[in-house]
């Protein structure tokens, strides 16, 4: 196999999967809380080959030799935590976050188990075995909260109506001269490294197993006036962060990509079969 023929399959392998992400994000367009991805390419290798010292001309200022490249590579995916539009809709367990943050979850049940974090606010209240009620994800995974220093669950009594605060603050409400019940205060972090963060199923973002935690989430840092920079919006969700026109530019722009390297690779093919038949 030639030089021409070993770029051309690497590079159209690294755009496939280029094109594979592409069109998750537009898949994904109308998914609340979602955050778009993006690749980050690299040369697989670069080469310098030698040339004849007659090619060292009077008047030459190049060093000997001309650099060949082999390809790219996809050396890794990023996941863009920007902002997306926040869209009212008056239901009192859709939260929204507004800022660098993600609520804390855990896909087992349990408190001691795996830590997994999302933006895709839209909760519900799902009846416990004791009689109240807990707040979980969409697809089943319980919200944690800060309840009197320790880390808990949302539980909100049977009767009961829950109000969130724009500092994360639960409380239950009742009927009019009922006392409210504090109920804790949402646990949201803060991303330092979202390129560590892993993508799992049903909108959730986990940490690798061989990746320090605290290297990758904190807690939210107070700013010198006492705020965080944080904002959480009781009755909203957050929409997609993907725009549509960027992605269909950037789309268009790898199918042509990928011609061009099949384009490349069948011309390579066609040579060689033409060595291949010459008769001496």
């Amino acid at each position: 196999m030639n030089n021409s023929m070993i770029i051309a399959s690497a590079s159209m392998n690294a755009l496939q999967r280029k094109l594979d992400l592409l069109a998750d994000n537009v898949a994904n367009s109308n998914t609340v809380g979602y955050k778009r991805k993006s690749a980050v390419f690299q040369d697989i290798l670069t080469s310098i080959q030698p040339q004849l010292q007659d090619f060292n001309q009077a008047g030459r200022r190049s060093p000997l030799g001309f650099t060949e490249g082999w390809g790219a590579r996809i050396s890794s995916m990023q996941t863009d935590l920007s902002q997306g539009v926040l869209q009212e809709t008056g239901n009192m367990t859709d939260i929204a976050i507004e800022g660098n943050g993600l609520f804390e979850v855990r896909t087992d049940g349990d408190l001691n188990g795996a830590r997994a974090f999302t933006r895709h606010g839209p909760f519900q209240l799902m009846p416990d075995a004791s009689g109240d009620r807990i707040l979980v994800t969409n697809s089943g995974q319980q919200v944690v909260a800060d309840v009197g220093g320790a880390e808990d669950f949302v539980r909100v009594p049977a009767g009961y109506n829950l109000s969130v605060a724009t500092d994360g603050t639960l409380t239950a409400v009742g009927a009019q001269g009922s006392e409210p019940i504090a109920l804790g205060k949402l646990k949201l972090v803060e991303v330092t490294n979202p390129e560590l963060l892993q993508a799992v199923s049903d909108n959730l973002y986990g940490i690798p197993s061989d990746v320090d935690p605290d290297n990758v989430v904190r807690t939210i840092a107070g700013l010198p006036n006492g705020e965080s920079g944080i904002s959480v919006r009781q009755g909203f969700v957050e929409q997609s962060n993907v725009n549509m026109t960027e992605e269909l530019t950037d789309l268009m722009i790898v199918q042509r990509a990928y011609q061009l390297s099949a384009r490349a690779l069948s011309s390579s093919e066609q040579m060689m079969g033409m060595t291949n038949n010459l008769r001496g």
